[in-house]
């Protein structure tokens, strides 16, 4: 009977922290991190290693930022898929 009390408390307890890692995700989404790419969006300029390590970062965001009228010119610019190409980060489909 213990044994299954342990059990419980233990998944409830990973549950909230999985579901408090998910929010606090949510709460990371800054487009200004992104402004080390900005060189590489607006020219033909390789991006740099910060450029994508930020956009990986930012990558659950994207969708967000896309719906974002004073933000998607931006994001769906050709300049921004080719940076995105260019770091692994797979353009989002939202």
């Amino acid at each position: 009977m213990k044994m299954a009390s342990f059990f419980m408390v233990v998944t409830v307890v990973t549950a909230m922290l999985l579901a408090e890692a998910q929010v606090s995700q949510a709460q990371t989404c800054n487009p200004g991190q992104l402004s080390p790419c900005l060189g590489a969006i607006m020219s033909s300029t390789p991006p740099s290693t910060i450029c994508c390590s930020k956009l990986k970062e930012q990558e659950p965001c994207l969708c967000g930022y896309l719906k974002d009228p004073s933000l998607k010119q931006f994001v769906s610019s050709p300049g921004a898929t080719k940076v995105a190409s260019d770091c692994g980060v797979p353009y989002p489909s939202c």
